[in-house]
């Protein structure tokens, strides 16, 4: 019997993460999902994911070194192999503020786990990665997906460490990209724009207005399951002549136009 593929996905509990592991689920894809909430809890939130496919759930904190060593080799321990990193875990400044005033404390928590918690999971899972690609010659190459966002390039004065760590995950994944090359392995970098969720909600009524009045061509707020069908296609392989760019899945928004 054909061995499915197993996909592991930060931050899989709630919003663009949840969809990501219910899509690839229904795609046949075993799930390995992380989060920092108990099992318990999880439980409820990935429910449908677990009775689609076969499932594990690991209480992670993606800043934490061990953590994530604990996520990897509990996915390879439990289904023997690394078909699909995504890296999607991500946190927000503590506090909207200046980017003068921005303290070393704020700055410290978003990069640490919006940025060195991706680099150090994807390279955990490249070498598990590349030890398939070896033993496996003819065999489907892996894949490193880093959830990224519009505020890779778009400026906001008052969520500068969440910008910053974005600008750094474009280059994080060209590096990646770059490095993994060799070994036939693609990454990829997906920019979601304004996706409605239970985090966005505190912002939906002034973003109606804004998305109303044009703010990106396609006038509808994006869904979990939009950037989901993005990373489906790269899992499934959909990509394979392309690498180290960036997809955006945000309406329209990063086109620029005068009326």
């Amino acid at each position: 019997m054909e061995k499915r593929k197993v996909a592991v996905i930060t931050g899989a509990t709630r919003g663009i993460g949840n969809a990501i592991a219910s899509r690839l689920a229904a795609d046949g894809f075993a799930i390995a999902a992380c989060g920092t909430m108990s099992s318990e809890s999880a439980a409820k939130r990935l429910k449908a994911v677990k009775e689609k496919t076969d499932f594990l759930y690991v209480t992670a904190d993606m800043s934490r070194q061990e953590d994530r060593e604990n996520l990897i080799s509990a996915a390879v321990d439990r289904f023997g192999r690394i078909d699909a990193l995504i890296n999607n875990a991500g946190v927000g400044s503590v506090k909207q503020e200046n980017i003068l005033d921005v303290s070393e404390e704020s700055l410290d928590r978003v990069m640490e786990i919006n940025l060195k918690g991706y680099l150090f999971t994807a390279q955990l899972a490249a070498k598990q990665m590349i030890r398939q690609v070896q033993e496996e010659p003819e065999g489907d190459r892996p894949v490193i997906i880093n959830m990224s966002s519009i505020s890779a390039y778009t400026l906001s004065l008052m969520r500068g460490e969440y910008c910053m760590s974005k600008a750094a995950i474009t280059m994080l994944t060209k590096l990646l990209a770059f490095a993994l090359a060799d070994h036939e392995i693609n990454v990829y970098e997906i920019r979601p724009g304004n996706i409605l969720s239970d985090m966005t909600l505190p912002v939906k009524e002034k973003f109606d207005r804004y998305i109303a009045d044009g703010l990106h061509p396609l006038r509808r707020w994006g869904t979990g399951e939009d950037v989901a069908k993005a990373v489906s296609a790269i899992c499934k392989g959909y990509l394979p002549y392309t690498t180290g760019s960036a997809i955006d899945v945000d309406g329209g928004f990063h086109m620029k136009w005068i009326d």
